[in-house]
């Protein structure tokens, strides 16, 4: 392996090292979405921008089925590697990826055949749905990439190679940006070209990092697979938390975007989308993060090393005040600079976009000790726990705020709906993290 992280002893510097390449390849993944945010904002123009947050709910359920099987799928399989058990653990891995395959064949065909009617659910004008369904049509066709891309990178991580996970990453990024302009702007494709950039995106970095798992001198490759429904449920299981966040969170979208096109109109929907991405960019190095301790976490629950998993939790929480204070005070005071990449600020959606994403970046302070509970219990194999989390944080608390909150502060009430979830589910998850601390000696 390039980084003998499972054998080291844990310090602050070891785990920056190993955890640094995956923050760097979240950050990259995170700009894709935003990329094409970029090209279309100033190419197409706003009202497309709107069409393409309008059909994010469908992006969050495909990356709700690549991230229930990713974070489930690589605790089970990690879990068994600490336990010396190796060839089930590959049997397992390839099991999960062969499903995961058969899913996106499926989903790519359903959203093929049903772009239209997906989109004609939404309230808005003819020329916004013809757009989103002009680039969810094109989309479709990179369903499956998506899908491995998401679940080769965990594994790419996990086996010690996090440096070859970014750089595919990094790959990646170049061939969305050159092919946004290509399509977009030289060959006049619109929302197709966006579309089909964002899938060339995925497709190279998958095929880079298939490759890895080829040879038989990996921590793990390919074999011949075995179906285990036992292991197939408990992956569902256990990654139940990752898949209701992203599926929750597209639903929870939905609700959002109703309420911004009643409140703000167009130009609403369009300031959301930015503020979404800027938000999405900071949280990036959580999630980065923790992708990097996961599968250590995992390991060392496995093979009984709670010295190192108390090690990791101690240097992660000093990690998550560092990086919550540092982004929130740069989102919020570098506002102007930040929603000036996506819009002119003579247009009508930068003001809106300006205010939102300083009372938006308060969420910052604490999305980061949530998603490291929800991730922890994934970790340990503790799906349910790890479910309550995710799903109150981002459904049960999310919906309750975004529907009140608008009837005392108007729209800033709106910007407010994330943060104050937040703000609840740290207090949930420090009461799972307090109740559930002497069982798994964290």
């Amino acid at each position: 392996m390039e980084n003998n992280i499972y054998t080291q002893q844990i310090t602050f510097k070891a785990l920056l090292v190993f955890t640094i390449p995956t923050m760097l390849m979240v950050l990259i993944q995170s700009s894709y979405s935003m990329i094409d945010g970029i090209f279309i904002s100033n190419i197409l123009g706003d009202r497309a921008l709107s069409s393409l947050t309008l059909i994010s709910p469908y992006f969050n359920f495909f990356m709700a089925i690549a991230t229930m099987f990713s974070a489930g799928g690589s605790a089970i399989v990690m879990k068994k590697m600490g336990e010396k058990k190796q060839y089930e653990a590959k049997q397992n891995f390839t099991m999960l990826l062969i499903i995961t395959i058969l899913i996106g064949v499926l989903l790519t065909v359903f959203t093929m055949s049903f772009s239209t009617e997906l989109v004609s659910v939404f309230n808005t004008t003819s020329k916004v749905r013809s757009s989103s369904q002009e680039y969810l049509y094109a989309y479709s066709f990179f369903i499956i990439p998506q899908l491995l891309f998401s679940n080769l990178q965990v594994y790419t991580i996990a086996q010690g190679k996090a440096k070859l996970a970014m750089a595919s990453s990094i790959f990646g990024g170049i061939f969305n940006i050159v092919f946004d302009y290509i399509l977009i702007y030289g060959m006049n494709l619109g929302m197709s070209g966006a579309a089909i950039a964002s899938g060339f995106g995925m497709l190279i970095p998958c095929i880079i990092l298939t490759k890895s798992f080829l040879s038989n001198n990996n921590m793990l490759h390919f074999v011949k697979p075995s179906f285990d429904v036992k292991v197939l449920f408990k992956t569902m299981t256990n990654g139940f938390s990752e898949f209701s966040s992203y599926l929750v969170s597209g639903v929870v979208m939905i609700l959002f975007n109703a309420q911004m096109l009643r409140i703000g109109g167009e130009n609403g929907v369009a300031a959301s989308t930015i503020t979404f991405y800027v938000f999405g960019l900071m949280s990036a190095l959580y999630m980065g993060y923790m992708f990097g301790i996961s599968p250590l976490l995992s390991y060392f629950y496995g093979s009984g090393e709670k010295e190192k998993m108390q090690k990791i939790r101690k240097l992660s929480f000093l990690f998550i005040g560092i990086v919550g204070i540092t982004t929130t005070f740069l989102s919020m005071f570098g506002s102007e600079i930040l929603v000036n990449i996506f819009t002119d600020p003579n247009s009508s959606a930068y003001p809106l976009a300006v205010t939102g994403n300083k009372l938006f970046s308060i969420a910052l302070l604490f999305v980061g000790f949530n998603t490291f509970s929800s991730m922890l219990f994934t970790s340990l194999s503790n799906g349910k726990i790890s479910a309550i989390i995710s799903f109150s944080r981002t459904f049960v608390f999310l919906v309750g705020t975004i529907i009140l909150l608008p009837l005392v502060f108007d729209i800033n009430g709106l910007w407010l709906a994330v943060p104050f979830s937040e703000g609840l589910a740290l207090v949930l998850s420090l009461y799972f993290f307090i109740k559930y601390k002497s069982k798994y000696d964290y």
